[in-house]
């Protein structure tokens, strides 16, 4: 993978030599005399590490380190000749991942740059496993669609907005029909395609703002952020459908499709969300009892 530095001095004769050095190591590098430069080279590519003097034109070294903590992804060697006025805590304090004093050694300079660059990978690799184990904590591992945990945090967060701004929030509650009977006949595994497909249909037919969740078994929510009751009505037979659609082949030869209940409600501010859920259940109820296979409001 090509690592980018960039190197921003105002002394074209240690630029040269330190651009020499660095891209003999193996490393692609950019350079810039003072930070205002810099920061509009950081502004239109990705660099891992800029190495910069503590003297520059315009903005000091320290204040263009500050600012390139504060809006990029990018970590900072400091180099400096002045014995007085600058300190590594200083320098690590305006957000920098090392300090050096000039004149300085290049292959000390390389070692402290392959310390940054390590440190980097490390942390990156450390803060994409921590939010793979956040999506995994609210990700159902079947259907890929949010879980039941994430669906009352997301939809408290959804009524609040509803307070707030005086928008309309609907809800969605989906049931698989005799899927008991579909488990008992082809297997669980069959039911587990049932599960996987329907998800997927339920997500493709939703905006953006949407969102769909497995409820439980064979139950999906799915919230609508900025949706009234008759909205929400037509995007439920529109699930419906697509998924009467849907032919399964559970064993060879033979075909089958499936039908889904499905409850819907709006949201009635200030109310408790489990009063919201409990109603759109009560729609589901329903439909169930009204012969499946379609939609119901409350």
């Amino acid at each position: 993978m090509k690592i980018e530095i960039l190197i921003v001095d105002n002394d074209p004769d240690l630029r040269r030599s330190l651009r020499q050095y660095v891209e003999g190591s193996g490393f692609t590098t950019r350079i810039a005399e003072n930070g205002e430069d810099g920061l509009s080279l950081l502004s239109e590519n990705n660099v891992d590490v800029v190495i910069t003097d503590t003297e520059l034109p315009g903005m000091d070294g320290l204040e263009f380190t500050n600012r390139i903590k504060k809006d990029h992804d990018t970590d900072v060697i400091v180099l400096t000749d002045r014995l007085v006025g600058y300190s590594y805590e200083e320098a690590v304090g305006k957000g920098a991942s090392d300090f050096l004093f000039k004149p300085v050694r290049f292959e000390e300079l390389m070692l402290r740059l392959r310390r940054v660059l390590r440190e980097r990978r490390l942390r990156n690799e450390r803060a994409k496993m921590m939010e793979k184990l956040k999506e995994l904590s609210i990700t159902d591992g079947l259907t890929r669609l949010f879980n039941s945990r994430h669906f009352y945090a997301q939809l408290k967060n959804e009524a609040g907005r509803c307070i707030r701004y005086d928008h309309a929030l609907s809800l969605l509650i989906i049931d698989i029909d005799h899927f008991k009977d579909y488990n008992d006949k082809f297997g669980h595994l069959e039911g587990d395609q049932v599960l996987m497909r329907i998800g997927q249909v339920i997500k493709l037919l939703l905006r953006k703002m949407d969102s769909a969740y497995r409820y439980g078994g064979e139950e999906f929510t799915v919230i609508l952020p900025e949706t009234e009751i008759e909205e929400a009505g037509v995007v439920a037979q529109r699930i419906r459908r697509a998924v009467k659609e849907i032919i399964f082949s559970p064993q060879p030869h033979v075909e089958t499709s499936i039908s889904i209940s499905i409850g819907f409600t709006e949201y009635h501010p200030p109310e408790d969300i489990t009063i919201f859920v409990q109603r759109a259940d009560k729609a589901l109820y329903r439909s169930k009892a009204g012969g499946r296979d379609c939609v119901s409001a409350l």
